[in-house]
């Protein structure tokens, strides 16, 4: 069904990922997309092993991708003044709520926004990781997981803070002279649609709360212990709020007014794109890395992967496109022994082994890139299947089938090679934007809000594409065992020395 303007309510979502900003807006009577902008967001890599971005940038993208996609609707005659203008509680409500989700740190002082955007793939704090872990009990990576649910790594906020407190003079100063607000992403862009130093609010969900190390998801709060364990101020933090109510309205654009009303991080908010509100449902993201998750009812569980593609691409210069690795994949047809382990900032779920690195090892002189090309597809597929055998075994319960959506879904090849490595079906729905529509459904379930009902009998029929497995699992298994063989390999790469600072500064990202 396509959308009509004049009597269906629109809610849109601003998806913010590692790689790109989008701003979506959604029909919410039949979850299609009705209009939809993306920019690119700009990396730094300043030293070996920093990976940041630039959050001025990030806001800016933010606001030129509202502009555009609302130049796209007036292009579509629709009126925008209807869009956000008529009260929630009228017969046919057209309402936009505005979303956010993404994960990167920021410090705000005295309205000028310090550099300290540090991104997830960022390694600089393995040296605070190894120190906090020193310090522990039993020297435990996993002291903090009966409050936090996760062990302590360089890939979560708080250990990013600690480094920033420690290394940056700016931001200590700041924190001190209680000039200083911390967040991830998705408090930076709700503080700046919603005001920014004129009555911004200052605020962030569970979802992303709980990725933090300063989160208690049993109380569904800030944990003073947690905080004095990181040695973090609690009143430099964002108010956690649910995930799904209004928040603040937003202050300026073309859609000034218009309330803020969900936040989810992104890959929370796939979660509930996909539909997975029963227990035991489970979803794969493939992007710039791979993000499993799954339902397991009132205890939540999360898990990342790497990503191999744009490296490929960008760094060794054997595919010019993401599309083309598909071609010189299936060309392949087989990796004929090569396996690849793209461990380029350490290893993750299930390892969290910061200290491993990248190798390609099976190499003979047969090998060319197409069969690199197969082997970077099947390590993604390989380090899923790693990651749901360990959800599996926490569960008790084997998942018997995955609903996958994200940027690489795409590539039809890797949705087979994951099903048969999987051993169970893959479902892709025909609509890939998850994440955002998501977002969408909770800022529209929202209280005040009221256009999406996400009670099961309601929600829309997303039509799907399953991929069944076609290979003897013995193959399949045979294929992992070697896999699993080769990580092995890949542990215990590197030395990790301190990091020192120059300048006090993080690097390009000013």
């Amino acid at each position: 069904m396509k959308a009509n303007a004049g009597t269906d309510p629109l809610v849109a979502a601003v998806d913010q990922g590692t790689s790109s900003t989008r701003f979506l807006v959604f029909n919410a009577r039949t979850a299609e997309v009705v209009s939809q902008h993306q920019v690119e967001i700009t990396q730094f890599f300043p030293k070996e092993g920093w990976v940041e971005e630039d959050p001025k940038e990030i806001i800016q993208s933010v606001y030129d991708c509202i502009e555009r996609t609302c130049e796209k609707l007036g292009q579509l005659n629709i009126d925008l003044s209807n869009i956000k203008g008529a009260h929630p509680n009228t017969h046919k409500p057209r309402h936009t709520s505005i979303s956010a989700t993404g994960e990167i740190i920021f410090i705000i002082t005295q309205a000028v926004l310090l550099p300290c955007s540090t991104i997830w793939l960022d390694l600089r704090t393995q040296s605070t990781v190894e120190r906090l872990i020193n310090k522990s009990p039993g020297k435990n990576k996993n002291h903090l997981k009966p409050k936090t649910g996760l062990p302590i790594s360089t890939y979560f906020s708080a250990v990013k803070l600690r480094w920033l407190l420690d290394n940056v003079e700016e931001v200590r100063r700041a924190v001190e002279e209680d000039r200083a607000m911390f967040g991830t992403v998705d408090s930076w862009i709700i503080w700046c649609l919603s005001g920014n130093t004129d009555g911004g609010v200052h605020i962030t969900d569970v979802s992303n709360a709980s990725r933090t190390l300063l989160f208690n998801i049993h109380t569904l709060d800030w944990d003073l212990e947690l905080c004095r364990y990181f040695d973090v101020p609690m009143d430099i933090l964002p108010k956690v709020r649910s995930s799904s109510e209004i928040y603040g309205c937003m202050k300026s654009s073309s859609l000034s007014g218009v309330p803020i009303s969900g936040c989810l991080g992104d890959q929370s908010a796939a979660l509930v794109g996909q539909m997975c509100f029963k227990e035991g449902h489970a979803k794969n993201t493939y992007g710039t890395g791979c993000f499993l998750l799954r339902n397991t009812g009132s205890k939540g569980s999360v898990a990342i992967a790497g990503a191999v593609v744009r490296w490929l691409k960008d760094n060794m210069g054997i595919v010019k496109s993401t599309a083309e690795i598909e071609k010189l994949a299936a060309a392949a047809g087989s990796s004929y022994g090569c396996y690849f382990v793209p461990a380029f900032s350490g290893l993750y779920a299930p390892y969290w082994e910061p200290s491993a690195r990248g190798i390609i090892c099976g190499l003979t002189q047969f090998t060319n890139k197409n069969h690199l090309a197969f082997a970077a597809l099947e390590a993604v597929c390989f380090q899923t299947r790693e990651i749901l055998d360990a959800m599996n075994q926490d569960s008790g319960v084997p998942l018997d089938q995955l609903w996958v959506d994200g940027g690489m879904t795409s590539n039809r090849l890797l949705m087979q090679l994951q099903a048969d490595i999987l051993c169970i079906p893959v479902v892709r729905p025909t609509m890939a934007e998850s994440t955002a529509l998501g977002v969408a459904m909770a800022a529209g379930a929202a209280e005040g809000v009221n256009v999406w009902d996400l009670t099961t009998d309601h929600l829309p029929q997303v039509v799907s594409e399953t991929f069944v497995p076609q290979i003897n699992p013995n193959e399949s298994e045979f294929r992992f065992s070697r896999w699993k063989k080769a990580v092995q390999k890949a542990m215990n790469w590197e030395t990790i020395e301190p990091a020192s600072l120059s300048n006090g500064n993080l690097g390009n990202a000013t």
